[in-house]
């Protein structure tokens, strides 16, 4: 299984995964033309997508979504909470999941939806698995439970979240109420939280830890490298920040 980020932001996020003929774009906030040209830095056309997995219903996840499946025939994972909010338009073929339900299967990955808590109307995030092997994403939470640390433990490959330093966040230009809105309990996790639940997995089978949701306005790739760092040194090796504007290399799980 590998995996690449199309880009990871608060002006759009996608990430492509793929293992044998199966590929899934989960989310997809950049308009469908620029996913397209994200894709084929990649060497993937549209038409070769198996599915797209969505995580929750902001603009900066779905805006491409409804456009790119119609336009390629391409069945949608969904929750029914984000599906009911209606932002992705009229879907060639929804499939509606729970965000507490057992895993399921798309080809030859197998996808674990688990709950999150963030303000949107029935988030999830995902862990994608192919026998032994699993790749944890988090991102858009604003707290760690512990159930979270439970499903993400013991992950080969994991995308996470860094997503403010939370003084950058109070002296930045951001108003007061979106202030509390990104720091609180529904919003996005800071580089502490982020440093924290790192510490608290279980990493020795971690292969690649891979940065995303870095806020342009209120974080820095420094301040989230120490954050690592600084309690997990043996890690710098493993990681790789993401960027708004850039699409990653493949990740080999």
């Amino acid at each position: 299984m590998r995996f690449a980020s199309l880009g990871s932001g608060s002006q759009g996020n996608a990430t492509l995964i793929e293992s044998g003929s199966t590929r899934l774009l989960l989310d997809c906030g950049f308009a469908a033309r620029e996913a397209e040209r994200r894709l084929a830095r990649l060497g993937v056309s549209p038409d070769s997508l198996s599915a797209i997995l969505v995580t929750h219903e902001h603009q900066d996840h779905i805006k491409g979504v409804g456009p790119l499946a119609r336009r390629y025939a391409l069945p949608v994972w969904i929750s029914h909470g984000t599906f009911r909010q209606n932002r992705c338009g009229e879907l060639p073929d929804a499939q509606l999941i729970h965000s507490h339900q057992p895993p399921f299967q798309i080809g030859s990955i197998t996808i674990q939806p688990y709950p999150v808590p963030h303000d949107s109307r029935e988030p999830v995030q995902y862990v994608f698995s192919n026998d032994d092997v699993r790749l944890g994403i988090l991102t858009d939470a604003g707290c760690i439970t512990p159930h979270i640390q439970q499903v993400l433990s013991g992950c080969h490959a994991l995308l996470l979240e860094f997503n403010h330093d939370p003084q950058m966040l109070a002296e930045g230009p951001y108003p007061p109420a979106l202030q509390r809105r990104v720091g609180g309990r529904l919003g996005h996790l800071n580089n502490d939280q982020a440093a924290s639940l790192l510490a608290e997995l279980e990493h020795t089978q971690l292969k690649h830890l891979v940065v995303a949701h870095v806020s342009e306005k209120n974080n820095h790739p420094e301040k989230v490298r120490e954050s690592i760092l600084s309690r997990l040194p043996q890690l710098a090796s493993r990681l790789t920040l993401t960027c708004q504007s850039e699409v990653s290399p493949w990740f080999e799980v």
